[in-house]
């Protein structure tokens, strides 16, 4: 947010930058759990609290902030963040059945919502180019009476792959 009203790309690439300070937390935090053979409901729903901020919320906001603010752009901002909480939700509830007995799921259905670090980088790559705001990467298209902006079917692909139950992804 400091970004929307310093216009510093400094900002930007910091914000970024957290995506995947997030993701190595989010590693340590299983990793940590598995190890010391002590896991809750409770440090379940707050690591999907902590991930849909991290790679929900935190990626739409960039984007608003790089310029998505068509209001398409919004229903596209909103149903990736709905995507994630859906994704999270999804696999909270099917996690032991896919497990199998095991300490952790065979396969994830869906993409990892983790794989919203890829939007963040392509978004710290355009400010790099110099393409944010109206200089957003494939402009601007009118529709009905609103704006929209081609950069933002991103969100609405990674949203809809989080949500696919037919794609299956192995865990390694």
């Amino acid at each position: 947010m400091l970004y929307m009203g310093s216009r510093s790309t400094a900002h930007f690439y910091a914000a970024a930058a957290f995506t995947p300070i997030a993701l190595i937390f989010d590693w340590l935090d299983g990793r940590v759990a598995r190890w010391r053979r002590k896991h809750s409901a409770l440090g379940r729903e707050l690591d999907s609290l902590a991930d849909i901020i991290s790679f929900g919320i935190a990626p739409a906001a960039l984007g608003f902030a790089a310029g998505l603010r068509g209001e398409w752009d919004w229903l596209g901002l909103m149903y990736f963040v709905c995507c994630g909480v859906s994704r999270l939700a999804r696999y909270n509830v099917t996690a032991e059945g896919l497990s199998e007995g095991g300490d952790k799921v065979a396969y994830f259905e869906g993409t990892p919502i983790p794989t919203t670090m890829l939007l963040t980088g392509v978004l710290a790559f355009a400010a790099w180019q110099d393409k944010l705001g109206a200089n957003l990467y494939w402009g601007v298209w009118t529709v009905g009476s609103w704006e929209l902006h081609p950069l933002s079917f991103l969100f609405v692909l990674s949203g809809s792959l989080m949500i696919s139950k037919t794609l299956r992804i192995p865990k390694v």
